[in-house]
């Protein structure tokens, strides 16, 4: 059984998972060592148990639809005095099954019970509506 802490974050502006990956290849979105990266104000009080194999889960257009494994947590100084959390993540990126989320700000825990299963590789969509798609997963038929 997986045990796995995730988070699950709106990606605000993105359109799709394609968007998401041209975003995270800009020199914007990644770090100094290429990676790809979330910078948040607040830090992860359950650090610890994220980087044991926890994934960030991507809302985009009101459904989940994507998920990056966490590679770990840096301190960015942006030189404002506000210390800040760079979430850096492997930058595969990975499709899941649809799961309709409500609008929230910032991030929020996820924990792996909860979390949508990943697609199989090589499948580009769930290829059906969100909330068709959403409905087969809550019944366990997805």
């Amino acid at each position: 059984m997986d045990n796995s802490l995730h988070l699950i974050k709106l990606s605000v502006g993105t359109e799709s998972v394609d968007t998401l990956k041209v975003w995270q290849a800009t020199p914007r979105a990644q770090g100094p060592d290429g990676l790809p990266r979330h910078i948040t104000r607040m830090w992860p009080k359950r650090e610890a148990e994220l980087l044991k194999g926890g994934s960030i889960y991507w809302v985009i257009k009101g459904a989940i639809q994507a998920r990056q494994r966490i590679v770990r947590l840096d301190e960015v100084d942006t030189g404002d005095g506000i210390r800040r959390c760079a979430i850096v993540l492997n930058p595969e990126i990975i499709r899941t099954a649809t799961a309709l989320r409500r609008p929230f700000q910032g991030w929020r825990y996820l924990e792996a019970r909860n979390a949508p299963i990943d697609l199989p590789r090589g499948r580009a969509n769930d290829d059906l509506p969100p909330s068709l798609s959403a409905a087969l997963s809550d019944i366990g038929v997805r």
